[in-house]
């Protein structure tokens, strides 16, 4: 395609999915969800002249798997991004996409409907290739919360190399943390403010546990390190506890947050945790606390020679980029297609304003991103 052209089509494209509304409703009660922007993903990708498939394993949170199927006999390249958005509070005029020089606004735009954007026209271009093997796009649900689209399209597509469009800023992104949340509930009893004799406290006896929380933090500053991840964390996330003024609290909750480096298991997190609280228990006798893990999500690493990353890294110098090869600190769906065993890299435009009131992505990056997923296609599905 011509310069223009994949620019016109990136800006056009990309302000066609940030007009529709896609708020995830797990986060914001009421959120209208993906139904609307799955329904136009597949709409536009038959129009295409592409294979279209809507997977629903959810009531009402459908993802879209699009195809360019090959001749046959190749490998199939996987492209992946997600198609919720977080809350708008604060934005004006979020859904209404605007352009001012080499940025686009709105929400969604960096955080990221520009890189689903750019996989989208690359399938397209993709179906006019003599390509041997497929090219296809995951648009899916709830990255956002639990990432339930991923895991439904996992089900049904197998792939041999997989590209992220997650914002990135032309970087290679190979690996990412994970996290785990977990909720630590410390147990008091009920009983009139008059009446200290009756009461336990359950926010008092939490301070101990939330001082722990902290130490265990900066020992992990210590002991914690990868080389392009750097250290792991945990933090106090949320907190709970007492109905009223009067009365002594029986309960109070504590949300945290663990997040992980590549090597770290569910297991190791849990029994870390688990190490903090008979401490404090040991500490105070008469302390009842107990802990639940809430959601895992697994870090992401993936091999910096693999043949994916060399690809990505050789068709974006070609486009004028020399992309470093670099960690991400958020989770993102790659750590379920890496699971999958499916070589997965990152490679997304840049922009600023995830999650914040003013959004925007690079245009010019977003044409950068389509044409290395052009080329890389061309490569890894000949």
């Amino acid at each position: 395609m011509q310069h223009r052209a994949v620019r016109d089509d990136i800006a056009q494209l990309t302000s066609r999915l940030v007009a529709i509304d896609s708020v995830n409703p797990t986060l914001v009660p009421g959120g209208a969800g993906e139904t609307e922007i799955a329904r136009f993903i597949s709409d536009w990708a038959r129009k295409a002249g592409l294979e279209t498939d809507i997977v629903e394993g959810t009531a009402g949170r459908p993802s879209v798997i699009v195809r360019a199927p090959g001749t046959g006999g190749g490998r199939t390249l996987l492209l992946c991004g997600h198609t919720d958005t977080v809350n708008v509070e604060g934005m004006v005029d979020p859904h209404v996409p605007r352009v001012d020089g080499d940025r686009l606004y709105g929400r969604g735009a960096y955080d990221m409907k520009a890189g689903l954007a750019a996989a989208l026209i690359a399938c397209r271009e993709a179906a006019a290739e003599t390509l041997a093997g497929d090219v296809v796009v995951a648009a899916v649900a709830d990255e956002e919360h639990a990432s339930l689209g991923v895991q439904e399209v996992l089900r049904s597509v197998r792939a041999d190399a997989a590209i992220v469009t997650e914002p990135t800023e032309l970087a290679v992104v190979v690996a990412h943390k994970g996290f785990v949340w977990a909720e630590i509930e410390v147990k008091g009893r009920a009983a009139h403010g008059s009446r200290p004799h009756l009461g336990v406290d359950a926010i008092v006896k939490a301070g101990p546990i939330l001082t722990a929380l902290g130490r265990l933090d900066v020992e992990l500053g210590d002991r914690t390190d990868h080389p392009l991840l750097g250290r792991g964390s945990v933090h106090a996330s949320v907190i709970g506890g007492g109905v009223e003024m009067s009365s002594y609290p029986a309960r109070c909750t504590i949300g945290i947050e663990r997040r992980t480096l590549p090597g770290m298991s569910v297991a190791d997190a849990e029994a870390e945790l688990e190490s903090l609280l008979e401490r404090c228990r040991r500490e105070d006798p008469e302390l009842a606390v107990e802990s639940r893990t809430l959601l895992v999500r697994e870090p992401f690493e993936v091999a910096p020679d693999a043949e994916i990353v060399n690809e990505v890294s050789a068709v974006a110098a070609l486009n004028g980029v020399s992309p470093a090869i670099e960690g991400a600190s958020y989770w993102a769906d790659s750590g379920f297609i890496a699971a999958a065993g499916i070589p997965t890299v990152l490679f997304g435009p840049s922009g600023a304003g995830a999650h914040e009131t003013e959004e925007w992505v690079s245009i010019s990056d977003t044409e950068t991103v389509a044409r290395t997923l052009i080329e890389t296609a061309r490569r890894l599905c000949a």
